[in-house]
């Protein structure tokens, strides 16, 4: 404990020299403005200042880009509660309660327990990063193909307890959602799948146009002609959440905090994934499930505190293994190697003031973001007093630059509004749109670990059945399957006997 309290002192010497420490400061800043902006998200903040980071020193570049990344999971929930947009893709889940109490006049509350949240997980998840990544490391060395197989299944069954419809609606969408999520080039075999000869398609559709689409274009859709809300006029006292809304985020603030940090650490996973299973669990928990969907408190604290604490666990096979959990640690290790820095298990030893530094930073920013987010908490609300006449064009417009500034691709601006389209015309036919982008991230990943699995086994399927996590893991996503299939085949017998 002392070695580590000296190294964490370490760290706050390095970043608090007044040029990183600004650095920090700007990624900040920048990543609060790329989430909540509509379309936009981290992989195109960092991927828009990537060059300006080759030009820096190696710690000084990681906590700038650090910044931006966990910076636009606080202002991603901003679009997500105000308008139904995920800022970015693990605002999602954020948009389904969210955006009801912004309905009913609630917004203030709504963003400052997504605010708090993401300050008390992100914090947290600082403290477990630095006191427990060696064994959590090794933990995540344990997993292969089967277990990774095994886990995402078990994120696709807890879509039994997201959605208020009934069963076989939700995991349709979750099956669209994977078909999806197999159009582009076979990872394995090399051949291009699906993308009828549109050179664009050859990597898939993208998560960005198509959560925009589904979400931000269906939505100004949806809107279009109907009358616009009262606009407000707020004063802070009204934006503080109400003693009861905060007595119930206290729960749902902690056990998100868990769920997110420990599914961030697993490679395979995402905080796309923890902010999905937090809002099952908070759902499955609660003692009035009926509220979800309809703007219960609950399911904006527990989503935004596990897609921050997953944010910070992603950090620890990145920087402890040297493993990507995705195309933002990619990019980290990539000005890594830029720098002459070789990512993996020896960086802390190698490089400890560019790990604790990092770490330090992230105590700083956490700080830093939860001061900027809850006074500026009364000017993103403001924003609904703009008519609808006015403020839905722009946030279209938005979208669309925020589509195209990614890949500089109309193939993928064409992809939001089809998008958007099918998700207009889902929405008006009673579907959950939410299991689609659940069932479309967790594709490319599900099918890999299936295939590795059993090329491990030489096509024996009971290499799922001879690994005890695995079969724990899929025991358990059975059993949530079941219990959530078990209404719905109830509702039909009773309604069958009725009609006999």
């Amino acid at each position: 404990m002392a070695e580590t309290l000296h190294n964490l002192l370490l760290g706050f010497q390095v970043v608090l020299d007044p040029s990183v420490l600004l650095y920090a400061f700007l990624g900040c800043i920048i990543g609060t403005i790329v989430g909540v902006l509509p379309g936009l998200g981290p992989l195109a903040g960092i991927s828009i200042l990537l060059p300006i980071s080759f030009g820096l020193p190696p710690t000084t570049a990681i906590v700038l880009l650090g910044g931006i990344y966990y910076g636009a999971m606080y202002g991603g929930s901003t679009t997500s509660i105000l308008m139904r947009i995920p800022g970015e893709a693990a605002s999602v889940v954020t948009c389904i309660d969210g955006y009801e109490m912004t309905r009913q006049g609630r917004a203030g509350p709504a963003l400052a327990i997504a605010a708090i949240g993401s300050f008390v997980a992100g914090t947290l998840s600082v403290v477990a990063l630095m006191l427990l990544a060696p064994p959590l490391a090794r933990f995540a060395l344990a997993f292969g193909p089967p277990e990774y197989f095994a886990l995402l299944m078990m994120g696709l069954f807890v879509l039994s307890y997201m959605s208020s419809g009934p069963m076989p609606k939700t995991l349709t969408m979750a099956v669209l959602g994977l078909l999806l999520g197999m159009i582009g080039i076979d990872p394995m075999s090399g051949y291009n799948r699906f993308s009828f000869g549109v050179h664009e398609l050859s990597d898939g559709l993208g998560v960005l146009p198509l959560a925009v689409g589904l979400f931000g274009v269906s939505e100004i859709m949806l809107a279009y002609g109907t009358r616009a809300m009262r606009p407000m006029k707020p004063r802070f006292s009204e934006l503080l959440p109400s003693r009861a809304e905060a007595r119930a985020s206290i729960g749902p603030i902690g056990r998100g905090t868990v769920i997110g940090f420990l599914i961030g650490i697993i490679p395979g996973s995402a905080h796309i994934l923890s902010s999905f299973v937090s809002y099952a669990v908070e759902k499955k928990l609660s003692d009035h499930p009926e509220r979800f969907g309809k703007g219960a408190v609950e399911g904006v604290a527990g989503p935004e505190s596990a897609n921050n604490a997953a944010a910070c666990g992603a950090f620890v096979p990145m920087l402890a293994l040297g493993v990507p959990l995705g195309p933002v640690q990619a990019i980290l290790i990539a000005v890594l190697v830029v720098h002459g820095i070789a990512p993996g298990p020896l960086l802390i030893a190698q490089q400890p003031q560019l790990f604790w530094g990092f770490i330090a930073s992230m105590y700083i920013g956490n700080l830093v973001l939860l001061i900027l987010n809850l006074p500026l908490v009364g000017v993103f609300v403001s924003l609904l007093r703009i008519p609808y006449t006015y403020l839905y064009p722009v946030i279209l417009i938005c979208c669309i630059v925020g589509v195209y500034a990614v890949n500089h691709s109309m193939v993928e601006v064409l992809i939001m509004g089809i998008a958007g389209a099918a998700g207009y015309g889902l929405r008006k036919l009673r579907y959950d749109v939410a299991p689609i982008v659940l069932g479309f991230i967790l594709a490319p990943m599900l099918e890999m670990a299936f295939r590795q699995s059993l090329a491990m086994s030489g096509g024996e399927y009971t290499i799922f059945l001879q690994r005890p996590i695995t079969v724990a893991l899929l025991l358990v996503g059975a059993a949530l399957l079941a219990i959530g299939l078990i209404p719905a085949v109830m509702r039909r017998t009773r309604l069958k006997e009725a009609a006999e």
